[in-house]
């Protein structure tokens, strides 16, 4: 039974990094495609609005708790999450696991040449990884049956799928029963951090759960997404439903 916190309609999986790393691995062993989600308050904020991608978080096969407003709604309603399960750290952890156990991975994503770079650092790191093959996130969707045919001929255990919010949670739904890989997880800008196009916070940032602060820093023209966050909070305190 899984057990799940109902984040503003959306359940997310109560795991800590650890539980959530094994039931990806209970993922790999398992006869269809497994979709992975990494919701964060924007996207769950989102999801409250749109029954639509409310309805393919809910049909994930895990929906981890990325973003830090969802730990903090938790607390306020004491519905069990503890911990983040950052879709860049989970995906560290599913590469190294490949890594070490003679898996495979697809990259799907990111600009021209960025996947390609991401995949080139990803090896260097992981020099026993199997990459069966990588794509960039721009294409049209009478491209996209090629795409697919490419990746199953491929058969990677695991596709990494960067389209960004919520156009990988889309994308992955929709094709999730055409796809002939074990696992499917979207990850968003890790490609960009693998391919060493963007970084990540300093640690201190990422320990006090304000990564976020840390981009608006760096990039103030984000301001209008970044105000995603404190419209969670207010909306989750006077109503958690």
């Amino acid at each position: 039974m899984r057990e799940t916190a109902n984040i503003l309609g959306v359940p997310i999986d109560i795991v800590t990094n650890e539980s959530a790393f094994e039931k990806f691995k209970s993922l790999l062993r398992g006869e269809k495609c497994s979709v992975i989600v990494t919701p964060n308050s924007e996207i769950v904020m989102a999801a409250s609005k749109d029954e639509r991608l409310k309805g393919i978080l809910k049909e994930s096969d895990l929906c981890i708790p990325d973003g830090i407003g969802l730990i903090y709604a938790s607390k306020i309603h004491n519905l069990g999450l503890t911990e983040r399960v950052t879709g860049v750290d989970f995906m560290y952890k599913i590469l190294s696991y490949c890594n070490d156990n003679d898996k495979s991975i697809y990259i799907l994503g990111g600009k021209v040449g960025v996947a390609e770079k991401a995949c080139k650092n990803i090896k260097n790191k992981f020099p026993n990884i199997k990459i069966k093959g990588f794509r960039d996130g721009y294409f049209k969707e009478a491209e996209e049956r090629k795409i697919i045919e490419k990746i199953n001929e491929l058969k990677p255990d695991v596709l990494f799928v960067g389209l960004g919010a919520p156009k990988q949670e889309i994308w992955m739904n929709k094709y999730k029963e055409k796809l002939n890989v074990k696992v499917a997880m979207g990850i968003g800008g890790s490609i960009d951090i693998w391919a060493g196009t963007a970084k990540r916070a300093p640690e201190i940032f990422q320990k006090l759960g304000l990564e976020w602060f840390y981009r608006l820093l760096k990039e103030p023209w984000r301001y209008k997404r970044m105000m995603a966050l404190p419209k969670f909070m207010l909306k989750v305190i006077f109503r958690n439903k």
